[in-house]
């Protein structure tokens, strides 16, 4: 259904409709006439006291309604303090209808609510309110007892608003930081910039290879072409023959540099510090010899392990705030959250009915604190099946039938491509310098009504 707007006189259409016309009247008097004539003709006759259609009536909502009122407990406690005059607010008409202000009371018979609550959000002119939008759309006709409760739980379990609609709440799960290391060169990071000028040796790019400990980096030059194995031959080399081989390599950790140390790499790694060629007296060192080193070493590392404890414990404080803790339960059903990408942003507007989640799928294995294994159908096979808590939403009614994933392919990264299906209608933009031809185009799992106008591509 489109609603199209005709201002002033160019709307005589609706203005014709809305008058009676004593000539149509007259026009139909005279074809009546026309066509008693014609029956005749044909040795057509009238039968009267004769059955043409059988009808049914059946009752209304509001008679539903009173009709069940009588049957209703707490209703009918109502009715009796009406009469005693100490029921404010409550008022009973003619046909012995039970109102609240002007809200008809709803007795508490499943069928008449669900139908209620059917028809305020599953319609196509309702278009699947959320629950406050639909709660005070109801609460001006109908009222009954826990009427936000019932609203909240209809449309938190339907499933298509739950595959369609985003979660407004803080992101789920809490900050994981990483252990503390017991020693140097235990745990690193390791990372590439790239995307630098060529070299006169073909270098075009720099491992970095970090202690998570010391903060002490190693930077060897490399070039984009090298294999694994190259790779781990130069890492033997320049790594593994100055401090051993780790037992955590951790890669694409994130951009943060943990600055609460409280000492530099240079002494954090081997207990003293580094000397300057402006004074050489100023570091304040001494002599240590024999187990005094081992000593002043181990000293050296409980300080800087417990700063950086201090230091995950004040940032996992800070990043929880805006967090909240959520989790789930093995054979559980969660929907997956995914992504829609298009080759044109179109202004970051997307269709309200572009699915945000598919599934639900059963959760199999909880793997650490914030992940769960999910059971996939065999078309995300190319998905990790392992995901984050904050990339799940639970599903708080499993449907009968499983819903189909609408053609989605999925990629590995959970987001899918919309392309354009079909060019709807063409047009010509006009500005002051020049003209853009524009185009109405239809994607992927949308309708014509969420068909969007774009530049057209030459």
């Amino acid at each position: 259904m489109k609603i199209h707007y005709h201002s002033g006189k160019a709307n005589v259409v609706a203005d014709a409709l809305s008058r009676k016309s004593y000539a149509n009247m007259a026009l139909g008097f005279m074809m009546l006439h026309e066509l008693c004539e014609e029956f005749k003709r044909l040795s057509l006759g009238f039968l009267h006291h004769t059955t043409a259609a059988t009808f049914e009536a059946e009752p209304t909502l509001e008679q539903e309604i009173r009709e069940h009122q009588k049957d209703d407990e707490k209703l009918q406690e109502i009715r009796e303090l009406l009469k005693l005059g100490k029921a404010p607010h409550f008022r009973e008409d003619e046909p012995g209808t039970l109102w609240y202000k002007n809200r008809i009371c709803v007795p508490n018979v499943d069928s008449i609510r669900k139908l209620i609550l059917s028809e305020a959000h599953d319609t196509v002119y309702s278009i699947h309110p959320g629950n406050t939008k639909m709660y005070y759309d109801l609460k001006k006709i109908f009222w009954w007892y826990g009427i936000k409760r019932a609203v909240a739980e209809y449309v938190a379990i339907y499933d298509t608003c739950q595959r369609v609609k985003t979660e407004h709440q803080r992101p789920a799960g809490l900050l994981q930081p990483l252990k503390v290391q017991e020693w140097k060169w235990e745990e690193i990071t390791m990372d590439f910039i790239v995307g630098l000028p060529r070299t006169q040796k073909c270098y075009n790019s720099i491992w970095v290879v970090v202690d998570r400990l010391t903060k002490v980096a190693h930077f060897i030059p490399v070039n984009t072409t090298y294999s694994g194995a190259k790779l781990a031959e130069l890492y033997i080399y320049r790594i593994v023959c100055l401090h051993g081989v780790p037992k955590k390599i951790i890669s694409d950790r994130d951009s943060h540099y943990q600055a609460s140390l409280k000492k530099s790499p240079f002494e954090t790694l081997y207990g003293k510090r580094c000397r300057t060629p402006l004074f050489w007296n100023q570091t304040g060192e001494k002599q240590v010899f024999g187990p005094d080193i081992i000593q002043d070493a181990e000293q050296q590392l409980r300080i800087v392990q417990e700063n950086l404890r201090v230091a995950k414990s004040r940032q996992r404080s800070y990043a929880d705030v805006r967090r909240r803790e959520l989790s789930f339960k093995v054979d559980d059903h969660v929907y997956l959250k995914v992504s829609p990408m298009r080759g044109i942003r179109r202004f970051n507007v997307k269709g309200k009915l572009a699915p945000r989640y598919i599934g639900p799928f059963k959760i199999l294995e909880k793997k650490g604190e914030i992940a769960y294994r999910l059971e996939l159908p065999p078309s995300l096979s190319g998905v990790h099946d392992v995901f984050h808590v904050s990339q799940v939403k639970k599903c708080l009614r499993v449907p009968e039938e499983q819903t189909p994933l609408e053609g989605l392919e999925v990629q590995e990264d959970l987001t899918y491509t919309e392309h354009p299906i079909k060019i709807l209608d063409t047009s010509e933009r006009n500005t002051r310098n020049k003209k853009t031809k524009m185009c109405r185009v239809q994607w992927s799992h949308h309708t014509e009504a969420e068909a969007t106008w774009n530049e057209r591509m030459n």
